[in-house]
């Protein structure tokens, strides 16, 4: 383990070397992230997901940036150039920036202006005009005039040691560092039009002739930027103060005598020195910052979708009841499912309640029969085509009982339903009826439906298919494993898929424990994990604390208590002398526990007070409580909204610019960031969260570009109206 690393990475995230040291150490013995935020938050002193998350990932950028830095000595190395200064400075070079500074002026290059000037032996004559001191360079340079070599006059001399002086310049390390802050910090980042901004290119006439410091730009219109240039409608530039350039690079370069004039060779120089930082700094420096700016703002937007993701995955559950799901559809007719409290699909129909077909009277006989036969307590109905108006047909039968009624955001749901996951569920049902289970499964339990989906799929991004791959897929991994870790799964009803991402096992493991179960039945205890075939010891540790089994053997294999911290609990109830299973059920035992006497070597102070948190709520899910929501009645396309009207809303996606919000019109109405309160909105995460319960009022309606406009504002301007008017 690189010491350095750790100290470097202690210092960037403001933690202690012990706690970074310890965490590299874990992580290095194949520990993930779950397991050590959970269970060895003596180790970390408590680092919670993020923290150790942003310790791994440093930890590999300083990998990959040794890796690199042995790849440059090497080389130098092996062309005999590697001094024993340059040496130390690559080997003190903590960014890969500075690394590649320092290597530039000996990386093999390409044929360049400066490579042929000093073909002609043109490079002496570099040398001492860039020395600056009392000489003629017109009569310096007569002596390298020589027309076998290519240089048939003075003037071609001078302007080839200039070449060679202006590449000098551009590869210094000192000037390229001093001129890569000044674009970051002071550049302005600059759009124009290079294509047609009609039809497709309409989307980036507002960049059209735009700009903005690069420091302060938004990644969402970066974003954008980078978008419409890729697209080839747009060209980008960085611009920092020219004059401010051409200052911080005389200064290093150009010897001046006070307020009098520059020498002759100077002079020289000064133009050598622009013209370096015309034609070969500035068009670096500028591809750099675009790359800096464009990294920045992926990060953001992969910030976003993580976040958002992480309230999809966590949304709270309805649990175990009877279900009817219905994947709505006009001409097809609508798929209708019905669900036990396992989620196993027991019933299956077609109904036609709208047009073409219209068969409203036969589709409400089927819907009641199902209701009343398996004893329906919830409708769960796709949000995608005919989904509000099979909603407003099913509030017209006055079903059984009242039951609620629950539009669920379908989507993904194709993407499930054309799958292998879901071949190997139903092989012998349609794509539709698939569909119709994962919606009726989604409101069951969000979690265990949607890790069967790839995150991208799910529509809660911003700019997702523009980001690094890679990156994104990392983030959004990190975030269901959280997720699914931080709510336990039940190890004798979880998919193969949902088993997947609990910590210690994957998909070959997860195939094992299903297989196993399908075999020998339902699990009876968390020890019986370790008769599955390939499931060693480290996996055992990693996992046995994330799995539950309701109603086993063992009380506590129902809790997160892991099965390592089963004697304290044991201990505490024999020093109570009451039973394991007495002691959680009684809060009042619980409250005469000292944690300080359980203390010990391996188990310190966190682990004790987080059993007793567990023994309080055995397996307790930390999501919120189910809600069920419903939209405006009587609001059920674009055409039905007016400007000033006050609806309920689901949020569906939130960005960096504002929320979108699905308000039952089949198409998400966007409320601006300005909008989202009557006080300044820095982020929208303040202020929203996807698939929160929402009211808002329309602004504006734009049904030629199908745009909704809308606000959270108590009052909010709208546009049309005095201000006073509002329909419910």
């Amino acid at each position: 383990m690189n010491e350095l690393h750790i100290l470097m990475i202690a210092a960037e995230l403001g933690l202690a070397t012990g706690q970074v040291r310890a965490t590299a150490e874990l992580l290095d013995d194949g520990k993930t992230i779950p397991f050590v935020a959970r269970y060895r938050k003596e180790a970390t002193c408590g680092l919670d997901e993020v923290s150790i998350a942003a310790v791994r990932d440093l930890l590999k950028k300083y990998i990959e940036l040794d890796r690199r830095r042995d790849s440059i000595l090497k080389s130098l190395h092996e062309r005999g150039e590697l001094t024993c200064d340059l040496e130390k400075r690559i080997m003190a070079a903590e960014t890969l920036s500075v690394l590649e500074d320092l290597y530039l002026p000996y990386r093999p290059k390409r044929r360049t202006r400066a490579t042929v000037a000093r073909e002609r032996g043109l490079s002496p004559l570099a040398g001492l005009i860039f020395e600056q001191g009392r000489i003629d360079p017109a009569a310096e340079a007569a002596r390298f005039v020589d027309p076998e070599k290519g240089v048939g006059s003075v003037e071609e001399a001078l302007a080839g040691a200039r070449d060679i002086i202006a590449e000098r310049v551009s590869e210094d390390p000192e000037a390229r560092s001093r001129m890569r802050n000044l674009f970051l910090s002071q550049g302005a980042l600059r759009s124009k039009a290079s294509g047609d901004l009609e039809g497709p290119g309409a989307k980036y006439r507002d960049y059209a002739d735009w700009s903005e410091p690069l420091a302060r730009a938004p990644s969402h219109r970066v974003m954008a930027m980078m978008r419409g240039k890729r697209e080839g409608f747009l060209v980008l530039h960085v611009e920092p103060p020219q004059e401010r350039a051409s200052a911080i690079l005389e200064s290093l370069f150009v010897r001046k005598k006070g307020k009098g004039p520059a020498s002759p060779a100077a002079e020289e120089v000064q133009f050598a020195v622009e013209d370096g930082r015309r034609r070969l700094l500035a068009p670096s420096m500028e591809r750099e910052s675009l790359s800096a700016v464009r990294e920045r703002a992926e990060e953001r937007a992969i910030e976003v979708f993580a976040r958002n993701l992480r309230e999809l995955l966590l949304e709270p559950p309805l649990g175990g009841r009877p279900v009817l799901a219905i994947d709505p559809g006009f001409r097809t007719g609508c798929k209708v499912v019905v669900l036990g409290r396992q989620g196993s699909l027991v019933a299956k129909d077609v109904i036609y309640p709208h047009s073409p077909q219209k068969e409203s009277h036969k589709a409400a006989d089927k819907i009641m029969e199902l209701c009343k036969r398996f004893g329906v307590e919830f409708v769960a109905v796709g949000n995608g085509t005919a989904g509000r108006e099979t909603e407003e047909f099913l509030k017209g039968l006055k079903l059984p009982g009242e039951i609620p009624i629950v539009m669920v955001d379908e989507a993904g749901a194709s993407v499930y339903s054309a799958s292998r996951c879901a071949r190997d569920e139903f092989p012998d049902e349609d794509a539709t009826i698939r569909s119709a289970v994962s919606i009726g499964r989604r409101l069951m339990d969000p979690l265990a439906e949607l890790v069967k989906i790839d995150p991208k799929s799910i529509g809660v991004g911003q700019y997702q298919h523009d980001v690094n791959q890679t990156a994104l897929k990392r983030k959004l991994e990190d975030v269901v494993e959280t997720c699914v870790n931080a709510v336990g799964v039940d190890l004798n009803t979880a998919s193969k898929e949902l088993l997947s991402q609990v910590s210690g096992l994957g998909s070959k493991l997860a195939g094992s424990i299903v297989r196993y179960r399908d075999e020998n039945g339902p699990f009876g205890s968390r020890e019986e994990l370790k008769k599955v075939p390939g499931l060693g010891p480290k996996a055992f540790e990693q996992s046995a604390g994330f799995l539950r089994i309701k109603d086993g053997i063992n009380p506590l294999d129902g809790s997160a208590v892991h099965p390592e911290s089963y004697g304290i609990v044991e201990a505490m109830a024999e020093d109570l002398g009451v039973s394991v299973e007495e002691l959680m059920k009684d809060s009042a035992l619980q409250g005469r526990i000292d944690p300080e006497r359980y203390v010990s070597k391996r188990a310190g102070l966190p682990t004790i007070e987080d059993i007793l948190a567990e023994l309080s709520k055995p397996g307790r899910d930390p999501r919120r409580e189910f809600e069920a929501f419903s939209f405006t009645p009587g609001v059920e396309s674009m055409e039905d909204l007016r400007p000033g009207m006050r609806l309920s809303g689901i949020v569906t996606n939130v960005a960096a610019f504002g929320a979108f919000v699905d308000v039952g019109v089949h198409q998400d109405g966007l409320v601006h960031i300005s909008q989202l309160a009557d006080r300044f909105v820095r982020d929208p995460a303040e202020v929203v969260r996807v698939h929160q319960k929402v009211e808002v009022t329309v602004q504006k309606v734009d049904l030629d570009r199908r745009r909704i406009h809308l606000s959270m504002k108590v009052n909010p301007d709208i546009e049309g109206l005095d201000g006073q008017l509002r329909q419910i």
